[in-house]
């Protein structure tokens, strides 16, 4: 079974940075695509990263502000944001997709449980 745990949320001021990160075992190992998506209250959940297995090919919707990248000795995937605004204060998920380039939420399978971030002065 695919499992993805996110980990690294917390509280930060306008113009601050995180960096989270998704733990990936079991059939999450082989996964095409690891996204980061996020959902704030009562918002849809969104899409803000892809990386690929071998971590050659990224989608990032937001590339000056966004980094996503990958740690395959420690399988492990993070996202760096930078600058981050009152605006990016959501709930964070990683999840899993055995398909390549993948970005809409239904080719994901595998989600974690998710870790909150809060941009707040």
């Amino acid at each position: 079974q695919a499992q993805v745990a996110e980990s690294g949320g917390g509280l930060v001021r306008p113009g601050g940075s995180l960096r989270l990160s998704c733990a990936i075992s079991g059939r999450a190992l082989s996964a095409e695509t690891i996204g980061w998506f996020r959902q704030a209250p009562g918002e849809e959940r969104e899409f803000i990263a892809g990386i690929s297995r071998d971590g050659r090919s990224k989608n990032t919707m937001d590339s000056g502000r966004f980094t996503i990248f990958r740690d395959n000795a420690k399988n492990v995937i993070y996202l760096q944001m930078n600058d981050l605004k009152p605006d990016d204060t959501a709930l964070y998920y990683c999840a899993a997709s055995s398909f390549p380039g993948a970005i809409a939420e239904d080719r994901f399978g595998s989600w974690g449980q998710g870790t909150q971030v809060t941009v707040s002065s």
